[in-house]
């Protein structure tokens, strides 16, 4: 892929907090932390140290990358910033999730709860409202993700969801893969040259 097809600056990551998730889960999020680092890819994230979120930024901070935590003040006892990384703290979860949409050119989705349940509905609705055309790319071990997956088919089935929804994230099962998706994603998409891939949210 030339040099010059690249767009990706920076991707934000989604996926949970919780230290009780699987300890493959939250390995697999460190090995994607680290692989945007090897990339050059900024990690913009939730602020958090704790679980995959945690993981995710000890990762990528470990093997030399930029990171840019968000975190609203309510939540700074409870999921723990990491310290040793640049962290905004926010008045609230709305202004976290703008910042994080607004500084990101891309998002990976990993294993979470409802949390990142809400967070990845809304980006697809807004992507359904062609208010942006960033690339989502879901870690999906285990199939983690196949009942949302079988749920957003239902909709399209039933005729509530256009069904081109369905073309706007790509899925995969390891953590090697990450990286590629994107990156492909990225070249494919800007091919035929710069395009505007975000309309004002408000």
């Amino acid at each position: 892929m030339p040099d010059e097809s690249r767009r990706l600056d920076s991707v934000c990551v989604y996926c949970g907090s919780s230290n009780d998730a699987d300890p493959a889960f939250i390995a697999a999020a460190g090995e994607i932390g680290a692989s945007f680092a090897q990339a050059g890819l900024k990690l913009i994230y939730g602020g958090g140290g704790v679980g995959l979120m945690g993981a995710t930024a000890r990762g990528a901070h470990e093997a030399g990358g930029r990171v840019l935590g968000i975190i609203p003040q309510f939540l700074t006892g409870r999921e723990q910033p990491f310290d040793d990384v640049e962290t905004i703290v926010v008045a609230n979860m709305h202004e976290r999730k703008m910042l994080m949409f607004e500084r990101a050119d891309a998002f990976v989705v990993l294993p979470g709860g409802i949390g990142t349940l809400e967070e990845i509905i809304e980006l697809l609705s807004w992507r359904r409202l062609d208010l942006h055309q960033k690339p989502i790319v879901f870690h999906n071990p285990r199939g983690f993700w196949n009942p949302l997956f079988t749920l957003l088919q239902h909709t399209i089935d039933e005729g509530l969801t256009p069904p081109a929804l369905a073309q706007t994230w790509r899925s995969v099962e390891t953590a090697e893969d990450v990286i590629p998706a994107l990156l492909s994603w990225d070249a494919e998409f800007y091919q035929s040259g710069p395009q505007t891939s975000v309309r004002l949210l408000t």
